[in-house]
């Protein structure tokens, strides 16, 4: 049979090789028909569905990081809103500290200026009383020594308490008297 074989093929002739038998392009076209049809009926619909699936996915993030932006620029606007009461409330609360600061000060002034003014006044009475208190002890000293001294110069004793009471009395009258005159 080889030889047969081999004889048929010279009996044709010399063959173009780019071009097929028959036989091949019939062969070809049965199988490029099924894989085709495998192709079309299986492997299609499954890609398709892949795509489509994965399509929706990407579709579904899109829209879910569309929705977290806008969330975040809301959010971003609302603290930008706080913030700004914020640096406002701050603003006032350190403007009423002040005035509070202010109003403490004054009020501090004005306590230590009325205690002031009170030891002074109080300090004016202890010295007009010390004064009187020494004005009394120094007339009754100076009366005893004027009595003493007068005793000494008439050669008597002046031992009339309400005479030298008198005696005195005049004498520091005098002696006032003599001192405003200068003034």
């Amino acid at each position: 049979m080889l030889n047969a074989l081999v004889a048929y093929a010279a009996e044709e002739g010399p063959k173009n090789p780019l071009i097929p038998a028959w036989y091949d392009i019939i062969w070809s076209g049965v199988c490029f028909l099924v894989i085709l049809f495998v192709v079309i009926k299986v492997a299609l619909p499954r890609l398709t569905a892949l795509l489509d699936e994965r399509s929706a996915a990407i579709e579904g993030n899109i829209a879910k990081a569309d929705e977290a932006q806008r969330k975040a620029e809301a959010a971003l606007v609302e603290y930008t809103a706080q913030l700004a009461d914020a640096r406002k409330e701050a603003g006032e609360i350190r403007d009423a500290a002040r005035e509070d600061g202010k109003k403490i000060v004054a009020e501090a002034r004005d306590s230590a200026s009325a205690e002031a003014a009170r030891l002074t006044a109080a300090a004016h009475t202890q010295i007009e009383a010390e004064r009187q208190s020494a004005f009394v002890s120094l007339r009754s000293e100076v009366g005893t020594l004027a009595i003493d001294l007068a005793g000494g110069v008439i050669g008597e004793s002046l031992s009339d308490d309400k005479k030298a009471q008198a005696v005195v009395d005049r004498f520091l009258a005098d002696l006032e008297a003599s001192e405003k005159a200068k003034a």
